[in-house]
């Protein structure tokens, strides 16, 4: 814990991912008002910090429909950090299975995850996100289902890595001279000691595909409305940027921040986790 609180990258990511996550968790409690509620007599109202039409009954404003900003900002944190925990937690499992048994069989299974990684590879996931979801149709689940199956490639070839240098290792070798069977090595021997590898992945991937997300609900693909998804409310608010920038720079900047805050905590848990760090 000492450690952790010392290392400046991982507590300043930490922390900013802790309070987006407190304000989503907590959202129904902190929330001044219905996201979903419309008020056509206060629409488009601005932040607090106008003088002449702000004020703190709607802190942040209201959207074009009357809807407090606000509250939506806090919802949407919810559908963000959502999809990126899910996302990766699909792709995680996908791709570390793929690349710990290429890793340590080798031979034909190494051919054989190498050629869907490289089929996988040839696909622009944005161009094949589009062309799925536009087919299927847009949703929440949706989005991360298909996200899902189209991010595991990362993991397949870091845990591939990870796992060819860990199998030559002595405790590996001592663990198949005692009889042990190779589920109880790959689980208990090599993929505690690939770990810091797999949580820098994971967050890459998570703070990825919450970007993809916002890419595809602006283009009107992902999250429908009424969902307060982050990048919906960009794309809601890209036809009053000019009159009323608040409403694309808000939610863009609580997107900006998670993104930061995930890559930050991702890389210090990864110094702090590995041998060097430890030492």
């Amino acid at each position: 814990m000492n450690r952790l609180l010392r290392h400046k990258t991982f507590a300043l990511g930490a922390g900013l991912l802790l309070l987006i996550t407190l304000m989503a968790v907590l959202a129904p409690w902190l929330a001044p008002h219905d996201p979903y509620a419309q008020d056509l007599a206060n629409r488009s109202l601005p932040p607090f910090w106008n003088a002449e039409r702000g004020g703190w009954l709607h802190p942040l404003g209201t959207d074009p429909l009357g809807r407090d900003y606000l509250s939506r900002l806090m919802y949407g944190a919810r559908i963000s950090l959502l999809i990126g925990a899910s996302v990766a937690l699909i792709s995680g499992l996908i791709g570390t299975t793929l690349g710990l048994l290429a890793g340590y069989f080798g031979g034909k299974m190494d051919l054989a995850v190498t050629f869907l990684v490289t089929t996988r590879l040839a696909m622009p996931v944005i161009l094949v996100a589009l062309a799925t979801v536009a087919m299927i149709g847009g949703s929440l689940w949706v989005v991360i289902v298909v996200l899902g199956l189209l991010k595991w490639d990362r993991f397949a070839v870091v845990m591939r890595s990870a796992t060819q240098q860990v199998r030559s290792l002595d405790y590996v070798a001592a663990a198949q001279s005692a009889g042990a069977s190779t589920s109880r090595i790959l689980l208990g021997e090599v993929l505690p000691n690939v770990v810091p590898q797999l949580i820098v992945v994971a967050t890459l991937e998570a703070a990825s595909a919450i970007l993809l997300e916002a890419a595809l609900s602006f283009l009107g693909l992902g999250v429908q409305p009424p969902l307060p998804s982050w990048g919906l409310m960009i794309s809601e608010a890209k036809a009053y940027m000019f009159f009323s920038f608040w409403l694309i720079a808000i939610p863009g900047t609580a997107l900006a921040l998670l993104i930061l805050a995930i890559n930050l905590a991702g890389d210090g848990l990864h110094d702090l986790l590995s041998p060097q760090g430890r030492a």
